[in-house]
């Protein structure tokens, strides 16, 4: 029997796995400077694009789940960054709106972005690339 395939030299997870804990690794120090977590901040990213939405829209957009997502959003509706209601039509239904200092903390998270890209040793073509693949395997 050949078990080459168990090497983890051989898997195409361990190195995705790995990179992604790096990354996460060199973000962490630039959110505590915004009192953000990483997946506090990937939520921060879509409400300041789309400035409301239902949670169920928010887990499909980040590939999380409501068990996820729920306890998140209860701790940054805590910290005053956004605010959760239940819809008056439906109570299953919970919108999710981003607040002013919320909105404020946009200003200063601008950075962050190049900051991190000046972390990761990947040329702008490359980055494009590795974005493109990453997204195919979401698919």
């Amino acid at each position: 029997m050949n078990y080459d395939s168990l090497k983890l030299e051989n898997q195409l997870c361990f190195p995705l796995y790995a990179a992604s804990r790096e990354i996460l690794r060199k973000y962490t120090p630039v959110l505590k400077e915004l009192d953000l977590t990483y997946t506090q901040y990937i939520v921060m990213m879509v409400m300041w694009e789309k400035k409301e939405l239902k949670v169920g829209e928010l887990t499909k957009k980040l590939y999380l789940d409501t068990g996820t997502v729920s306890p998140l959003l209860k701790s940054m509706e805590e910290k005053g960054l956004v605010k959760r209601s239940r819809s008056s039509s439906d109570e299953r239904v919970v919108t999710v709106k981003i607040t002013q200092k919320g909105e404020e903390l946009r200003e200063n998270a601008v950075s962050v972005p190049e900051t991190i890209g000046k972390c990761i040793n990947l040329t702008p073509e490359e980055a494009r690339t590795l974005y493109g693949i990453l997204y195919k395997i979401l698919g």
